[in-house]
């Protein structure tokens, strides 16, 4: 499997997942333009997505979805409550609500496949409609993709174990958050139990209920404001101490907002 991170953080997020046979993107926060651009820059063939899968509503996750669904003509698989959010807010040519004319529905905690890749969707905290995060199995492979939630609850760090790769958030520093350029309502919502994993959540999961398993970790949805990449790297690699010695090939990577991540490849 591969996973390829087109782009992360609170001005759009999108990733492709790939198996031999297939790839399916996860969100479609920046434009259809970008997003085929970025896809082709890493190598990434568009022709080969069978679906677009969708976590929630916010914009940054689904910018670009009306023009990329209708382009690209492949089942876009939403949840019923997220899908409606959407239609609410998002209006065709004509001003009417919006409409995806290829979707499949599905519900957190019910595992469904498109092509080879079986896609576990999973309830997540945050303040939207009927949130997810995924894991994605194929050739015995599993990878995670879990950003845009204010903490980690007992379900989502067991349907973490056993990953191959983990793409997971690791949003924002908390005192560079408190003393940021943020209104106060706004740093009140990122840190609460419905808003972005901090630095320091992410460093407690990794240092208390990581199973140590994945052959790479990605840190995303990295707030531009509020944190600093080497920051973010260096809070997750104390966090992780001596069990690094445990990964074969383990790297951690820090997803960009502007650039591609190179694919990340297992088996």
């Amino acid at each position: 499997m591969r996973m390829t991170v087109l782009a992360s953080g609170s001005r759009g997020n999108c990733t492709v997942l790939s198996s031999s046979t297939a790839s399916v993107l996860v969100d479609a926060g920046i434009s259809c333009r970008e997003t085929l651009k970025r896809m082709r820059t890493a190598g990434e063939d568009p022709h080969k997505l069978k679906a677009i899968v969708i976590s929630h509503e916010h914009n940054d996750h689904v910018a670009g979805l009306q023009v990329l669904a209708r382009k690209l003509q492949i089942p876009v698989y939403i949840t019923e409550a997220t899908y409606q959010s959407w239609r609410r807010s998002t209006k065709d040519a004509e001003g009417k609500p919006a409409k995806l004319e290829r979707r499949e529905h599905f519900q957190s905690g019910r595992s469904f496949a498109v092509a080879d890749i079986t896609i576990t969707p999973f309830t997540i905290p945050h303040d939207a409609t009927d949130p997810c995060g995924f894991t994605f199995t194929a050739g015995g492979i599993k990878l995670g993709v879990v950003t845009d939630l204010g903490y980690l609850p007992f379900s989502v760090k067991d349907q973490l174990r056993r990953c191959d790769g983990l793409m997971i958030e690791s949003n924002h520093d908390l005192e560079m958050l408190r003393n940021g350029p943020y209104p106060w309502m706004v740093k009140q919502r990122v840190m609460s139990r419905v808003g972005h994993l901090s630095n320091a959540a992410l460093a407690e999961f990794f240092a208390k209920d990581y199973d140590g398993q994945a052959a790479f970790l990605v840190l995303a949805h990295l707030s531009e404001h509020n944190n600093h990449p080497e920051l973010a790297r260096e809070t997750a690699y104390q966090a992780l101490g001596g069990r690094l010695n445990l990964f074969q090939s383990c790297a951690i990577q820090l997803a960009q907002q502007d650039q591609p991540l190179q694919p990340l490849t297992l088996g």
